[in-house]
């Protein structure tokens, strides 16, 4: 009998897409294990988890998602959401990506709580004023403040325990360490002030029921695109719906600096107080609220921090907070109701998407994978779990495509840390 033997070769850090790996991070060469098709595809499913949810079966519209990330000792901080809003009886579309940051606490609140909220917010709306959905601008502005108003929350359900950020000076550190840590009595506020120490970026898609509009609301730096064919029929037109909310983006960091006039410290070095690279966030409390926010109740919750020094020395440049907002920039875009040429799809991806991009370029990437992907998207929609997932299609494309040897190398490398960042993609058909 034989017995097939693994296969293997050797990467350099200028093999492996993105920006996690470099030459600091050897020695190299590092092995990694060729993968053989239906290993590949195996490898690939087991990792990116991709799931598919039937949007309109008689439509044929779905929605396929994968969350990404190879290293086995390494916990994803992307979240992805795919579900529909039920508005009075009637089905709205929400898909969006999250991309976490210092930690999974935040982004995992915000993809299991902002639908919620965004749904009760238009159910009230339009309980209260029925004419509020009357223009696509009244939808973008309900859609918009559903948001902020989430984020608010975050904070102020912090802050009314104790009177708001003023009413702090009537407590002792004691006082409110005993208030935070009630982990023994089922832990509800500690809970609520854990969101506070972490953030995360956000983008939502929200489509009407009647399949006439579309609206992206976007927090940080996820990107969405639309993808459709052009006038002749023989090529795709991959369309960006999203700016960057971060230091790389000039208009960004301007407009913090017009926000804290004789700060020169509200920006440095491309960061916000010289710490947090993202423009616009959820949660970042400390960012948000003066210092004594962060001081008095987040270095009081158990388990907290151990080494403050990080923290303070982007505080102490914190005098006229908030430093990020919450406020979505929000993209509108008419859609037809129906499949005109042939189909067009959103894809909505965390940062690591465009990272593992960045070698031979997401327009050529994406439009080979629309041509490719467009013959399949619809049929047998119904059956999605027994169809190609859309999403794992692209994050293959991404990797190397037909070029086992460099997906090979993303999936196996023999590494003890994260060479790539957590990719999260939502495909939904238009």
């Amino acid at each position: 009998m034989l017995i097939e033997r693994a296969s293997y070769s050797w990467a350099y850090a200028e093999d492996i897409p993105g920006s996690r790996c470099g030459p600091e991070d050897g020695p190299w060469p590092r092995p990694y294990q060729v993968l053989a098709e239906a290993e590949l595809w195996r490898e690939l499913r087991v990792l990116a988890k991709p799931q598919s949810m039937v949007l309109d079966a008689k439509r044929g519209w779905r929605a396929d998602s994968i969350n990404f990330q190879p290293s086995p000792t390494t916990k994803t901080q992307d979240r992805y959401i795919v579900t529909q809003l039920d508005i009075h009886g009637r089905l709205w579309t929400l898909t969006g990506v999250f991309d976490g940051h210092l930690g999974d606490v935040t982004v995992e609140h915000v993809a299991y709580h902002l639908p919620i909220i965004i749904r009760d917010f238009l159910r009230n709306a339009v309980a209260n004023d029925p004419s509020c959905f009357s223009t696509p601008a009244q939808i973008a502005d309900l859609f918009s403040r559903s948001i902020v108003a989430f984020d608010d929350a975050i904070a102020n359900d912090v802050l009314e325990l104790f009177g708001g950020v003023d009413g702090l000076e009537n407590y002792t550190d004691a006082e409110i360490r005993n208030i935070v840590n009630d982990q023994h009595a089922g832990g509800a506020n500690w809970k609520k002030a854990r969101l506070c120490m972490y953030g995360t970026t956000a983008l939502v898609a929200l489509i009407d029921p009647d399949h006439q509009n579309l609206w992206v609301a976007n927090l940080g730096d996820c990107q969405a695109l639309m993808v459709s064919q052009n006038e002749a029929g023989d090529d795709w037109t991959v369309e960006p719906l999203t700016t960057d909310h971060n230091g790389d983006n000039d208009a960004e960091v301007e407009r913090v600096r017009r926000a804290h006039p004789g700060e020169p410290e509200c920006v440095m070095d491309r960061r916000v107080l010289g710490a947090l690279a993202p423009t616009r966030c959820l949660g970042d409390i400390p960012f948000k609220q003066p210092p004594e926010f962060t001081r008095r109740i987040l270095y009081n919750l158990f388990p907290g921090f151990h080494n403050t020094s990080p923290w303070e020395e982007f505080l102490v440049r914190n005098r006229t907070p908030p430093y990020i907002t919450a406020q979505p920039e929000v993209t509108h875009r008419r859609l037809d109701g129906r499949i005109a040429r042939g189909p067009r799809f959103l894809i909505l991806s965390s940062d690591g998407f465009a990272d593992l991009c960045t070698g031979e370029g997401q327009q050529r990437i994406v439009a080979s994978w629309a041509a490719s992907t467009a013959p399949h998207s619809v049929v047998g929609a119904s059956e999605p779990d027994k169809r190609d997932n859309m999403a794992l299609r692209l994050l293959r494309r991404a990797l190397g495509g037909e070029d086992r040897y460099s997906v090979s190398r993303v999936l196996t490398l023999d590494m003890d840390v994260a060479w790539i960042d957590d990719t999260a993609i939502v495909v939904q058909t238009l």
